[in-house]
């Protein structure tokens, strides 16, 4: 899901288009105002203090934002100024011939040697950003193979997810969406998997890959449940090693049928979902919890469905525990439900959007963890339909 609009930066643009990222505007202008702070300096010291030497550094100051080519015209442009303000009577104070005074001298070597210094750091500086951008392309691209766009619409209703990565270099972690339309309705997942990096995803992966065989085939969600645990519990024990008892996933199955206003839902040890709808705003919560996938089958606990009304205008918002566990500077949690009853009834895409922003907004730009959420809304005058279209049909967009 795509979130902001508005003009870009056209070197952001460029650099998007190179793969490489883009430095703040602040810094690609620092060398400059670097030499306009001496401009304004020069004359209101006196003579005997050449500041003309501090452009020994320009070179470093250049190679933060700019590549090695840029350093190298820095440097001799810093090499050349030295030399006008050290040959100017007015800046130096001396006769044009102290242009050549040794000290003088002395700080166009160091700024060669500086500036030499520079252009490797850029070099090495481009190189490994590139090298950056090609991991992250790497990794949008496993996001949108694991994460795929959920569809738009399904018959009467509207969707739309949101996913947002605790680690900004990684861009993808251990949380998970997904809706399928099937013969028994549209049936959605939100999950959770305990751990990071790699093997969360891994687990992910297999997770997802059960739910979207199994939904079209188990007739209701306490089978579907237990298929995709059963199908996570032998990948597990595939793996093996000391991390198996760890590979357990938080997770609620959800069934709008067609034609039925209900709700379907089974949790298994996951945030309940919320009902939004014109004047109220709430948890499906009866604390009939079933443990995580993978556990279940540890304690023998069985899966309970929980049915509750779902009409025309209503809203679900299915979350990972990443929203309610942001905090702010204080060290309070993100109060979800007094949010969303203060935005009161927003279209899928708005709700996101508002959910973003308050996000980024209330840590201060911190999360901690990673987010995802789904949002399922029901239109007026217009039963869900369950007749799936094509695997691909109705895919628009981009993963949240």
């Amino acid at each position: 899901m795509r979130l902001g609009r508005g003009r870009q930066d056209p070197q952001a643009v460029s650099a998007a288009r190179t793969g490489l990222p883009a430095p703040p505007v602040w810094m690609r202008w620092l060398p400059v105002l670097y030499v306009a702070g001496l401009l304004v300096l020069e004359p209101m010291t006196p003579v005997d203090w050449p500041v003309s030497f501090v452009l020994v550094a320009l070179p470093l100051v250049a190679a933060f934002a700019h590549g090695p080519a840029v350093v190298a015209a820095t440097t001799v442009f810093a090499i050349v100024f030295e030399g006008v303000l050290a040959g100017t009577p007015c800046c130096a104070g001396r006769a044009v011939g102290y242009l050549w005074d040794r000290h003088y001298v002395a700080s166009y070597v160091c700024t060669a040697l500086v500036g030499a210094l520079g252009t490797v750091l850029a070099a090495h500086r481009t190189h490994r950003e590139r090298t950056l951008a090609d991991v992250r392309f790497v990794a949008d691209i496993a996001q949108r193979v694991l994460l795929k766009p959920v569809p738009h619409r399904i018959g009467g209703l509207r969707l739309d997810s949101l996913y947002l990565s605790a680690d900004a270099e990684a861009r993808i972690g251990g949380d998970l969406y997904e809706a399928v339309p099937t013969a028994y309705g549209v049936r959605l997942l939100i999950g959770d998997v305990r751990g990071k990096g790699l093997p969360a995803v891994e687990t992910a992966a297999a997770l997802l890959g059960a739910f979207r065989e199994a939904a079209h085939d188990e007739p209701d969600l306490p089978a579907l449940a237990d298929r995709v645990e059963t199908s996570m519990s032998r990948r597990a024990t595939q793996l093996g090693g000391s991390e198996l008892a760890e590979r357990f996933v938080t997770a609620v199955f959800a069934e709008i049928p067609p034609g039925g206003n209900v709700v379907r839902v089974v949790n298994c040890g996951h945030p309940p979902p919320v009902l939004i709808r014109p004047g109220e705003v709430r948890e499906l919560d009866r604390g009939r919890s079933a443990p995580p996938l993978n556990l279940g089958m540890l304690v023998g606990d069985t899966y309970t469905v929980d049915e509750y009304d779902f009409g025309p205008g209503d809203q679900l918002l299915l979350y990972t525990d990443g929203i309610t566990e942001t905090r702010d500077p204080a060290g309070t949690f993100y109060p979800l439900l007094q949010r969303l009853r203060s935005w009161g009834p927003l279209p899928p895409r708005e709700l996101l959007e508002n959910l973003h922003d308050d996000l980024r907004a209330y840590s201060h730009n911190r999360l901690t963890d990673d987010t995802a959420a789904l949002s399922v809304y029901l239109l007026a005058d217009e039963p869900s339909r369950a007749a799936p279209p094509p695997a691909d049909a109705g895919r628009s967009g981009e993963p949240g």
